[in-house]
């Protein structure tokens, strides 16, 4: 069976289609035979972050000299898809990493900066969070309440953050907090810092591969030298998540690649009224819907990966991507879990692990209906979230 029905193969480079065949073999011999009894578990596998780190995987947009790859974003969304294809959870791990901790350092951070934690968040040695999210404050990160203050010699910071990734295990956090004046800036706050803890959120029904936590900060006291330099204002957060939205429109797409893969072979061994389940009907209209939409999406990424590579990507071309391509691979997950019938919701299969996780996908980085208004927004240019 084959996914690439438009031969969107042509439109790769022989790099590409190298770094594809590479990160695929990783997800099947790494990632996907360990999935199911890690999402029973609820357990992250944390053996995954230094092989992630030797895969190449964390920055790979980055220059060499920092840790990083050197590789176009179509090879990072190509990244995310293989990954994802395995679990969103260990895309999401790839996503903060790169995007959300990688890329602020790189962007708005000081020289020495880059060179003391970007080599160490390459390899694995180190892994980051972003706490941008707080408890009141999801969709609104303008209400942000986490401030700090200049003490002379160090800055003192007070607040949380909520739902944040990779929180209870990580080795550093991107924290967006502010200043004195009101303005929103970033801070490197390390594990082990007084005051600094991580609770974990126990009990989910998504991501359950995924260290989901708090970021809390009771009167932590941060270098002064841990401040990000060229990040002033809420504009700098934000493009941090433009950058992981990009890769998520992608890796959504694995994900439904993954569902509908599994339907169609299960529709051709399935016996039912002495014939394949794939023979009826209604079967080959959901697997053409599921192809259809996958098509679409391989499409948003591939021309938005163009756009972002010549840096003429937008903010609300990214949403699009982002909102259309989580919303089919969860409508995807759905129609392949109806196809399998009851067997569809066992962990014997990965269609119901695919689309709890979906579930927090089309919520996380801009819910479904913001990524709506950011579109509507730029349609209308009058602001509806206001």
């Amino acid at each position: 069976m084959t996914t690439d029905f438009y031969n969107l193969d042509e439109l790769l480079t022989d790099e590409h289609r190298m770094i594809r065949q590479t990160v695929r073999d990783f997800t099947e011999r790494e990632i996907k035979p360990i999935m199911e009894d890690c999402a029973q578990k609820a357990e992250f596998p944390r053996q995954l972050v230094r092989k992630f780190g030797e895969l190449g995987v964390f920055g790979s947009t980055l220059p060499a000299e920092y840790g990083g790859g050197g590789s176009d974003y179509i090879s990072y969304g190509i990244m995310c898809q293989e990954i994802e294809r395995g679990d969103s959870g260990m895309r999401s791990t790839v996503s903060v990493q790169s995007s959300l901790v990688m890329w602020p350092i790189f962007q708005f951070g000081s020289e020495e900066q880059k060179r003391k934690y970007l080599p160490r968040l390459a390899t694995g040695e180190l892994l980051g969070c972003f706490g941008l999210t707080e408890p009141d404050f999801g969709s609104n990160p303008a209400g942000m309440k986490t401030h700090f203050t200049d003490e002379g010699d160090y800055y003192l910071l007070n607040g949380s953050k909520m739902w944040i990734s990779n929180a209870p295990i990580a080795d550093l956090a991107v924290v967006w907090a502010r200043n004195e004046q009101g303005r929103v800036q970033g801070l490197l706050v390390e594990r082990g810092m007084e005051g600094f803890t991580t609770p974990e959120i126990h009990h989910k029904w998504s991501l359950r591969t995924s260290a989901t936590g708090e970021l809390v900060f009771d009167q932590v006291r941060v270098p002064k030298e841990n401040l990000l330099p060229n990040a002033l204002g809420l504009t700098a957060p934000l493009q941090c998540l433009d950058n992981a939205r990009y890769g998520i429109a992608w890796g959504a797409t694995g994900a439904a690649m993954d569902c509908y893969e599994t339907a169609v072979s299960y529709a051709g061994e399935r016996i039912q009224f002495d014939k394949p389940i794939g023979a009826f009907q209604l079967t080959q209209k959901k697997l053409a819907e599921m192809l259809t939409e996958i098509t679409k999406a391989q499409l948003l990424s591939w021309r938005l990966g163009v756009l972002k590579n010549e840096g003429r990507a937008t903010t609300a071309q990214i949403s699009m991507a982002k909102r259309n391509n989580v919303e089919g691979a969860l409508t995807i997950a759905r129609e392949a879990r109806q196809v399998l019938g009851g067997m569809g919701i066992t962990g014997e299969f990965p269609i119901m692990r695919h689309m709890m996780n979906l579930e927090s996908v089309i919520t996380y980085e801009g819910t479904h209906d913001i990524h709506l208004l950011i579109l509507g927004a730029e349609i209308t240019g009058l602001p509806a979230f206001k």
